[in-house]
């Protein structure tokens, strides 16, 4: 079917689907003489059509990442062969030639020990018997050693001839006025935190994330969004809550330092005893963590959150471009400094 009659056809579609319910005065079913009508239908429906077009979006995030790191891989194979072509012209060699001297002659063979070193180490995760993985687990090695040594010469070569790429990252725009924020506020870089005070590997990116702060305290402005994983972590929907509290009286970062710093104590105690260890004003955070303030706006946050494919915790936007997990500090870096050379800010 072409595009045009495809079009066609789902107008059709549409209309006769809309006569339908007009003739039948909106309604979608009779019971007992009394009708449903497509009103009545939709509202009962609210809460699974609600998460069905949360799930939705959060599949096309899935897919438009996904082209992104097809179109990120095809560019860098694309200019890395220009670069070793170019290469192999200066030094007067041919593809081969160069390949051969940069990379292949510093291939590592691995002995027979450390082959079955790596073997011991991970046999757990290879499902065939030892004396079958042992040649696999060699040929692997071998290709690990020739990966790195390409990548150092790519890397190199990169340098040298002053690769750039135009390849626009995917970004999200995510909200961030009115949030808990901290850093310049002009800053040319912008993370946006996804986190739940309760989640351990929150609690792991806590201290990368200082490291940030520390090595970039011009560059970078970090602000916190709520996504509490309450199916999995009890205590965390009230930990939000109670930072949301805190930061009704400034104390926000002092109160998720705290609860980062000693994930092991948010029960409802334990966050009035740091409301009185901050010097809040305690009647006034008790209040407002026992009636529950905050919980709508935790709610939008997580809403937000999932449109733009958060799925866990911790989730970092920087500038709108996702990374999932407790990323690395480097991983974290390098995608600051690509941003930066992007915006021809120095480092």
């Amino acid at each position: 079917m072409k595009p045009q009659q495809g079009l066609i056809f789902f107008a059709l579609m549409l209309l006769s689907v809309t006569g339908a319910l007009a003739q039948s005065g909106g309604r979608v079913a009779v019971v007992n003489g009394q009708p449903i009508t497509q009103q009545e239908l939709e509202k009962a429906a609210a809460a699974e059509l609600k998460n069905h077009e949360t799930r939705r979006m959060q599949r096309d995030v899935e897919l438009a990442q996904e082209k992104q790191q097809i179109l990120a891989k095809a560019l860098d194979s694309l200019a890395a062969e220009k670069m070793i072509e170019a290469e192999a012209a200066k030094q007067k060699k041919t593809k081969e030639e160069l390949l051969e001297s940069e990379v292949e002659s510093n291939v590592e063979m691995p002995s027979d020990r450390e082959v079955d070193a790596f073997y011991e180490a991970n046999k757990d995760r290879i499902p065939i018997p030892k004396e079958q993985a042992l040649p696999q687990v060699k040929d692997y090695l071998v290709e690990r050693s020739r990966a790195r040594f390409r990548d150092m010469l790519i890397a190199r070569l990169k340098r040298e001839m002053g690769f750039k790429s135009f390849l626009e990252p995917l970004r999200a725009q995510i909200a961030i006025a009115d949030f808990p924020a901290k850093g310049p506020a002009n800053a040319p870089i912008t993370i946006v935190e996804f986190s739940d005070f309760e989640c351990p590997y929150c609690g792991q990116l806590f201290p990368t994330l200082k490291q940030v702060e520390k090595n970039y305290p011009q560059q970078v402005r970090i602000v916190y969004r709520q996504f509490p994983l309450t199916n999995i972590h009890p205590r965390a929907q009230k930990a939000a809550e109670a930072s949301l509290c805190a930061n009704d009286q400034q104390k926000f970062w002092e109160f998720h330092d705290s609860m980062f710093g000693n994930q092991s104590e948010l029960s409802m105690a334990d966050l009035r005893q740091r409301a009185v260890d901050l010097k809040l004003n305690t009647e006034v955070f008790n209040k407002c963590l026992e009636s529950g303030r905050h919980a709508q706006t935790i709610q939008a946050d997580i809403q937000e959150g999932a449109r733009h494919g958060v799925t866990g915790t911790p989730a970092l936007f920087i500038n709108g471009r996702l990374l999932t997990g407790n990323q690395p500090y480097a991983e974290i870096k390098a995608v600051i400094d690509d941003e930066l050379d992007r915006k021809g800010v120095a480092k």
